[in-house]
């Protein structure tokens, strides 16, 4: 009797009619992991709590998720069209007898048996069996086929990458749980007068996080709330002339302690941020500010922070240091103990004549002489060598910080904006931003932002009004 394996090589090749003998098998093992749920999930479109949702499954008779019946009627057939009788075989019948579930971490052991063979048409009858790892019989049935009479070996045809990763709201949802436990701060809105910027007051709102104040046209905002179907229900709305006149007032609103953070509404960014930086009225500390854009972006294993982008055009050398000391001060309140921090430039060299690579290496003995703390610094570094180890490994660079930054300090507004956007719009980054170095903070995105994205912004920003709260209590402010 023949035995045919699974072959872990680079060529297919089938079994022809006349090759295959009653009393042949061949085998094949696969073990079951979940994002092979979800794939088979993807691809039928059977969401079936029983194999998607495991608090559902928790309740049922099997007690935890598992496999559709079909992901082993799908390994039947995995066998039969690559290995046995391989390339050429045409399925006429299938009977399969589902006896127990597979669970994810089991691993299946598919054989398949040559039963009966007709001549004069070149059908064969073959025992289908999967059974776990315990040796308990699974799935059984019978396969009828018409098998190839022509030989094949192909080169195995390579397929493209597939990645499975969390859903947009699932990452969401996972950002906002930094808020846990935390109860709503004060926030003046400035003039939220288009749609996405109400719903994302409003959103934050209902989300437990805010109670806003609004600041701008009252009449505006009622009438956008009632044309978008939006609840104000008893927001208080301070009532301005124009959005200049908004930003004033939501200022004044923050510096007379009325409200804990701000948050851009449908401004323009320069005629708010104006305001916050007037010496004798707005909201300036000792720090230099500086926006710092909080990214989960689904392939980096952790929390990016990109810094500046949005404030600072051409910063200097002191004035990168309070940029970098400010990210490493919101790291330590989204709990990155000690952050590493890439300082980024063209090249991973000091070059005389690319003044971001001296600025990086003199903010890297700055941090050596104490004057940044609480991170780990590291540049120049190109952006390939600050988030891919493979990428500084391949070029000899030896750092603690060199693919596994969490934040990225670019060289100018310009840099950076355009690497934020990109990982926002090519990297489906669920992103945030907020400007630290302020009075309070200060939640300032684009007008073309999502609410998502306003709202996860208020929600580093009620983190952040939560830590200045203990550093009051603790005396340390």
């Amino acid at each position: 009797m023949n035995h045919f394996t699974d072959p872990d090589s680079l060529w297919i090749e089938n079994r022809t009619y006349d090759e295959i003998a009653v009393g042949d098998t061949a085998t094949l093992l696969r073990t079951l992991r979940h994002e092979d749920i979800h794939m088979f999930a993807i691809m039928s479109g059977d969401i079936n709590p029983a194999h998607v949702d495991a608090e559902y499954a928790r309740s049922s008779i099997f007690t935890e998720v598992i496999a559709h019946g079909m992901w082993g009627g799908a390994l039947i057939s995995t066998l039969l069209g690559t290995q046995f009788p391989g390339p050429g075989t045409i399925y006429v019948d299938q009977t399969l007898h589902f006896s127990r579930p597979v669970r994810v971490g089991d691993t299946v052991t598919v054989t398949v048996r040559c039963d009966r063979k007709f001549d004069h048409n070149k059908h064969m009858i073959l025992d289908c069996v999967c059974i776990n790892q315990h040796g308990e019989k699974v799935i059984h049935g019978t396969a009828e086929v018409l098998a190839p009479s022509d030989k094949v070996r192909l080169v195995k045809t390579e397929l493209p990458e597939f990645r499975l990763s969390d859903t947009r709201k699932t990452r969401f949802e996972r950002l906002m749980q930094i808020t846990h436990g935390l109860t709503p701060i004060s926030m003046a809105v400035a003039h939220p007068c288009d749609a996405e910027s109400l719903r994302g007051a409003l959103l934050a709102r209902d989300r437990g996080l805010i109670v806003p104040t609004l600041v701008g046209p009252e009449a505006k905002i009622r009438r956008l709330a009632e044309e978008f179907g939006m609840d104000l229900g008893d927001c208080r709305i301070v009532d301005t002339p124009h959005s200049h006149a908004s930003a004033e007032r939501a200022v004044a609103l923050c510096r007379a302690g009325e409200c804990e953070a701000l948050m851009k509404g449908s401004l323009h960014t320069d005629e708010l941020v104006s305001e916050v930086i007037r010496k004798d009225t707005g909201l300036r500390t000792a720090r230099r500010m500086s926006h710092v854009f909080v990214m989960d972006v689904p392939t980096y294993p952790r929390l990016m922070l990109i810094t500046d982008a949005a404030i600072n055009v051409a910063p200097t050398l002191l004035e990168k240091a309070d940029i970098v000391q400010n990210a490493i001060d919101l790291a330590h309140i989204l709990h990155i103990p000690e952050p590493k921090v890439a300082l980024l430039a063209a090249v991973e060299t000091v070059n005389p004549a690319m003044p971001s690579t001296i600025d990086a290496a003199a903010l890297c003995k700055m941090a050596d002489r104490g004057q940044i703390r609480g991170g780990l610094l590291d540049g120049p570094l190109a952006f390939d060598n600050a988030i891919s180890a493979a990428a500084a490994l391949t070029k000899g660079i030896r750092s603690v910080v060199a693919g596994q930054a969490d934040i990225l300090v670019v060289p100018d507004i310009e840099s950076g904006n355009m690497l934020a956007k990109q990982m926002e719009y090519l990297a489906e980054a669920l992103a945030a931003g907020i400007v630290l170095g302020a009075r309070v903070p200060f939640v300032l995105t684009s007008r073309a932002d999502s609410a998502e994205t306003r709202t996860t912004s208020t929600a580093i920003a009620v983190v952040m009004a939560h830590a200045k709260r203990n550093a009051v209590t603790r005396g340390d402010a």
